[in-house]
């Protein structure tokens, strides 16, 4: 029998999120970090952004140990998708040490806390969460952003994969990817 830690088992896999999220940033020129790529404007800097909101409400408000940080988008005075981009004026420094912070805010409130620990949402103060449901609820939203951002870098220059080097894809050429690709384009057309 293998003796196993389930508050270290989920923060470990939220870590793992974090850090697929924001090797996507590395190496780009602040144009193309901020770039919208898609028609609703996802950039990988903001979903960096929206994410440092997230931490800082899952693992600070709802858990009664406040984050000096990002307004949160829930506070009902907020721009809408004001969390999903950055304005000129912030630097990607500020956004991704914001995101750090919360995220070293998160861990510390994670050690502090048991997972039966109950908090509750800012706002009507009657949705009630255990410190499981957030970290469950923000891995999963985690992960879903930094899907969004492997999409988005892909989409950039050509970087793909959950991790540096493209260890969860096909080691292959440009030549093997268009012939993929090609393959992908012919059976779509042929089952539409």
């Amino acid at each position: 029998m293998t003796d196993h830690d389930p508050k270290a088992d989920l923060q470990a896999y939220l870590r793992d999120a974090r850090e697929a999220l924001l090797w996507k940033l590395d190496g780009l020129p602040e144009y193309a970090v901020r770039r919208p790529m898609t028609p609703t404007g996802t950039n990988l800097l903001g979903l960096v952004k929206h994410l440092a909101g997230a931490e800082a409400l899952y693992f600070g408000a709802v858990h009664g140990r406040p984050f000096a940080g990002p307004r949160l988008w829930i506070t009902g005075d907020a721009e809408p998708n004001e969390d999903l981009w950055a304005r000129a004026d912030e630097t990607r420094e500020d956004i991704v040490g914001r995101y750090r912070r919360a995220c070293a805010h998160a861990d510390e409130t994670i050690a502090a806390l048991p997972l039966d620990a109950v908090g509750r949402v800012p706002g009507d103060g009657r949705t009630e969460l255990t410190l499981h449901h957030s970290l469950i609820h923000m891995i999963a939203e985690t992960q879903r952003h930094a899907g969004h951002a492997d999409i988005v870098r892909e989409l950039i220059d050509g970087t793909a994969g959950q991790r540096r080097g493209g260890l969860n894809t096909p080691d292959q050429d440009a030549s093997w990817w268009a012939a993929h690709r090609e393959r992908v384009e012919r059976a779509a057309r042929e089952a539409g």
